[in-house]
């Protein structure tokens, strides 16, 4: 077997793993890494057919806009859960262990048949379908809507991380724990009462009434509170 067909296995393995993996991830953080993969392996099968510029433009557009993705799902949906040691995806060390001796059996095979004179060009390039001058005119007559382009990325990826950013300067607490503070701090163990008065009311300005008959303040909103919502409609009810 060539080393073309070792990594042609091994790659194209790979790719149809990830595509499979898009599909049945239960999460999308999972789907885009999933993705990622795909689109990584596809760019590794176009540089190992020579098509170099090919490769390279599927990792920086396709692999750079999923990586994107990726960030935006984990910042704005946000991916919250406890710190364990308990390995929470079966199997993901020996997925891993494999993927890396396939991608170390491709290097070895890729770096055997490396040849000593380098790249052999192509045999009259047509001028206007040619790398150099494609590269030409994107950083001369396009430079501005290259660098705006980038600019625009940059803007998004720092909105995403100013809009999720959270001060937290210890571990986070547990639902568990949270709880715990709740009673010893002889708060209120079970739910606030629902604003509105049964039967005859249920708008949110309205108070609940306690045992007594008397208004529960801390039912309606602080932002009504002010405006003097809190005691209208409880004559009504009585």
């Amino acid at each position: 077997m060539t080393a073309e067909a070792v990594a042609f296995w091994v790659l194209a393995t790979i790719a149809v793993v990830g595509a499979l993996g898009v599909v049945s991830a239960p999460k999308a953080v999972y789907s885009a890494i999933f993705l990622a993969t795909t689109m990584i392996s596809l760019a590794a099968l176009y540089v190992a057919q020579g098509a170099l510029f090919l490769g390279v433009v599927q990792v920086v557009v396709y692999t750079g806009a999923v990586m994107m993705l990726f960030l935006f799902v984990v910042m704005l949906i946000g991916v919250d859960s406890v710190e364990s040691l308990v390995e929470t995806i079966r199997g993901q060390r020996i997925a891993a262990a494999v993927a890396g001796l396939g991608f170390g059996v491709l290097l070895i095979a890729g770096l055997g048949t490396v040849s000593a004179t380098g790249w052999t060009p192509a045999v009259g390039p047509d001028p206007a379908y040619n790398v150099e001058d494609l590269a030409t005119l994107l950083f001369t007559r396009y430079l501005w809507a290259f660098e705006l382009t980038g600019v625009l990325l940059i803007i998004a990826s720092l909105g995403a991380m100013v809009l999720a950013h959270r001060e937290r300067l210890g571990r986070r607490k547990t639902q568990r724990e949270l709880s715990q503070e709740r009673f010893r701090g002889h708060g209120h163990p079970t739910t606030l009462p629902s604003s509105g008065v049964y039967a005859r009311h249920n708008a949110v300005d309205i108070p609940a009434l306690l045992p007594d008959g008397s208004p529960a303040d801390i039912s309606v909103s602080d932002v009504l509170a002010p405006r003097g919502f809190e005691h209208r409609g409880v004559d009504e009810s009585r």
